[in-house]
């Protein structure tokens, strides 16, 4: 069986490379299952870093021979939507650990869902973010549509979505849609920098913070206080929490174990 997806571990960072650069890896229904698999085995990981293989980090799904080849092919799509991709990314959305995204070339389609689902996304000058449904009579997928007008707000979702032109790393820096935008050459380098950083941070107040922004997108300004007391509690009972605080009484830099 090919493996569509590379993972490797660098101390506390799990580095996951979509591997199919001769298709500016394209992504098959199968490798978001694979990455899925990826998530779920992270052993200990405290970060996570998704880069692609080449010159593009995703250029968008891979669909051909399967739904372009169907007798059904709104079912078909419908299937690897609901089936492969969708349980991914909100497999992203579920992690308790932070994630980073490094990308350099298009991410688009459901590269550029993938690409802006995680927590930091690092772009490098050759970078661009597309939804190009619209040219080929498609909708946009993947969370798109929940996840950018939250991002960059209506105006721009609707330009991005509706017109279906590029939106090159500058320009997404300068909407916010991104965390920001480094050169070619060291992007890999920059990327990792940040998810070996966040690695090193208190991991179980991260990945309650990863929860309270989410669902701050969704309840209200009660529900988002209340949910915050909750974790404030499970964060406060942690080891690394009284690191935290000892530390600071001793006026020393803390040293968080991810407990």
């Amino acid at each position: 069986m090919t493996t569509m997806i590379q993972s490797e571990r660098r101390g506390d960072v799990l580095v996951l490379t979509l591997d199919r650069p001769e298709r500016l890896n394209a992504a098959p229904p199968a490798m978001f299952v694979e990455l899925r698999a990826a998530l779920a085995s992270l052993d200990g990981a405290r970060a996570v870093l998704i880069a692609g293989a080449g010159r593009a980090f995703c250029s968008g799904a891979d669909v051909g021979g399967g739904a372009l080849g169907s007798e059904d092919p709104g079912n078909a799509t419908f299937a690897a939507l609901t089936e492969s991709y969708n349980p991914t990314m909100a497999a992203i959305a579920d992690l308790a650990v932070p994630v980073v995204s490094a990308v350099r070339g298009p991410a688009a389609g459901i590269g550029c869902s993938l690409a802006l689902a995680a927590d930091f996304c690092v772009a490098s000058e050759t970078a661009y973010f597309l939804q190009a449904f619209v040219n080929i009579g498609l909708v946009p997928d993947g969370g798109a549509s929940w996840m950018l007008p939250r991002l960059i707000g209506k105006a721009r979702a609707s330009e991005m979505m509706l017109l279906g032109e590029k939106v090159p790393a500058a320009k997404a820096l300068d909407w916010g849609m991104i965390h920001s935008v480094v050169a070619d050459d060291v992007l890999d380098a920059t990327a990792f920098a940040l998810a070996e950083r966040l690695a090193a941070g208190p991991t179980v107040a991260i990945g309650l913070m990863r929860r309270q922004i989410r669902s701050a997108y969704e309840g209200d300004y009660a529900a988002a206080m209340l949910q915050e007391a909750e974790n404030q509690r499970t964060a406060r009972g942690s080891a690394d929490s009284m690191e935290g605080g000892i530390a600071f009484l001793q006026k020393r830099k803390a040293a968080f174990k991810g407990a």
